[in-house]
């Protein structure tokens, strides 16, 4: 069976499915990063400050760990009806956490929400893919990469205002009015699938994926904060992750119809811009934690106001993504796209390894602009070339695995930096200590916020602030050789000529590797 339209849909309806699918992305990006700024209030609230990163974790994970099951079952059943699934148990996880009253039942319903957030991530791109032929893709891949960065920085900026001037339960309500105007129109405009026939559902691989994604992740997120790396339970999950991975592997091989068909990673545009997107999500998600750290605790602005000062990365991104889909859209080579946007990502991540204390506001919004520009011209291309040269039944399956392994390489590189910030800094203190020592009590990083350190005296603030701007100067000083490396990737992505129609068949190119443009 085939999701595909025999014809394209007239543009009058693509604008209202846009416009839905473009809205329940913009809800799932959202609430990976909405919640940053309000985890005080809700310690504060529900009590339970050693489960805080599971706030965060829980929907991470579910988040990545579904992407590929979603994916295959919108290959195997219909895009429609699985994509309005996503959004039901999304709007049914997002307004139980707005009504949890204890930390365990917060993180349950957040792992809730994730398993939706993760079929509207992948759900709304393979929609469209099923929707419009890969040449004329470009333009609305634009609009999705730009709100998934949209997202990204604005998360933060909303999570701020809500919690400062409603309550941190509104960042959980305001999804439903928006969720049921998606599902509305989805179900409205959005075509139905084809007759349907039996299938296989990969349980085996599911689970193994799962154990293995929920180790893998767990391990980098709280090895190194909640435990020691070298500890019995860090190790324990890494060994866990790892050999659940090689059962994957296995199991993928000998299934009819794997959730992530090895044949995938025999395509050599799939595989180049999943390693391209996972050190891309590396060095971006890593990166992009520190931003608002340096913004409230070095520049000493309010959640809120690091939010704003974000905006200049979300323009760059927003605008680079969308010249980008237009330009492929006219005929442009999408592979120049990935190389150039690599290499400008790798130049804002040195710019900002050079922020320090006295750096001016109008460097500071120029290097977060650099870093914006380069995200916009390589993230969606990326999802693009994939769709492109996969087969149609697919489609869903290798949407979710680029997806995928972004989100793997986010948290990866999230533990990563942030351990790099956690070992850096008390050597960066020390230094600072060795001509002015200070109350022992102001050493500990989790007394300090932009209020408390404004409170001290010039010289004990003056040694805080020169050692946290010189651990993220570090960050993202390690950061740039996971740059580079996306540089030298990028490189290795095929250019296979766009199709012009929904089908394979029609076009005058097949879609294979042999016929690799280089």
């Amino acid at each position: 069976m085939t999701n595909q339209l025999a014809e394209p849909m007239p543009k009058r309806e693509l604008y209202w499915v846009m416009g839905a699918l473009m809205l329940g992305m913009l809800l799932a990006a959202l609430d990976s990063t909405i919640v940053a700024t309000a985890l005080p209030t809700i310690v504060g609230d529900l009590h339970g400050a050693n489960h805080l990163s599971w706030v965060v974790v829980a929907y991470l994970l579910s988040t990545t760990v579904s992407t590929p099951l979603w994916g295959k079952l919108g290959d195997l059943h219909g895009r429609k009806v699985y994509f309005q699934a996503a959004i039901v148990i999304f709007l049914v996880g997002s307004m139980l956490c707005g009504l949890a009253n204890s930390m365990p039942m917060l993180i349950l319903f957040r792992a809730l929400q994730g398993l939706g957030g993760g079929g509207l991530m992948v759900g709304a791109q393979a929609v469209i893919a099923d929707l419009v032929p890969p040449r004329d893709r470009g333009r609305y891949a634009g609009f999705f990469g730009a709100t998934f960065g949209a997202a990204t920085v604005l998360g933060p900026l909303l999570g701020g205002v809500i919690v400062e001037y409603w309550s941190w339960r509104w960042i959980f309500f305001v999804n439903l009015p928006f969720g049921i105007v998606a599902l509305v129109v989805c179900a409205a405009v959005l075509p139905s699938a084809g007759a349907r026939v039996q299938h296989v559902i990969d349980y085996a691989g599911i689970v193994t994926l799962t154990i293995s994604a929920s180790a893998l992740i767990l391990f980098t997120s709280l090895g190194g904060t909640s435990f020691a790396w070298s500890s019995a339970k860090s190790i324990g999950l890494l060994v866990i992750g790892l050999a659940a991975a090689v059962v994957f592997v296995i199991i993928e091989r000998r299934s009819p119809e794997p959730i992530l068909a090895p044949q995938l990673f025999a395509n050599r545009v799939f595989s180049s811009a999943s390693a391209i997107g996972f050190v891309v999500g590396f060095a971006m998600f890593g990166a992009m934690t520190f931003l608002p750290l340096y913004l409230q605790l070095v520049r000493g602005v309010s959640p809120t106001m690091s939010g704003i000062r974000l905006l200049p990365m979300m323009v760059g991104l927003f605008t680079a993504s969308i010249v980008t889909g237009q330009l492929v859209s006219k005929g442009w080579r999408y592979r120049p796209f990935p190389i150039l946007g690599t290499a400008v990502m790798t130049v804002g991540l040195g710019l900002l390894g050079a922020l320090d204390v006295k750096t001016s506001e109008i460097a500071m919004d120029a290097y977060i602009l650099v870093l914006g520009v380069g995200l916009g011209l390589v993230m969606q291309v990326l999802v693009t070339a994939v769709q492109n040269a996969v087969n149609p039944s697919d489609l869903g399956a290798a949407t979710a695995g680029a997806n995928f392994f972004r989100s793997i390489g986010g948290s990866f590189g999230t533990a990563v930096f942030g351990a790099l910030y956690v070992n850096d800094l008390p050597h960066q203190l020390a230094a600072g200590l060795a001509s002015h020592p200070i109350s022992g009590k102001l050493l500990s990083p989790s007394l300090w916020n932009a209020a408390t350190l404004r409170k001290l005296p010039p010289a004990e603030l003056s040694i805080i602030l020169h050692a946290i701007a010189g651990s993220i100067q570090s960050v993202y000083r390690w950061a740039l050789p996971f740059g580079a490396l996306a540089v030298v990737l990028s490189l290795t992505l095929p250019e296979v000529k766009l199709r012009t129609s929904l089908h394979p068949i029609a076009d005058e190119i097949p879609m294979s590797n042999a016929e690799a443009l280089e």
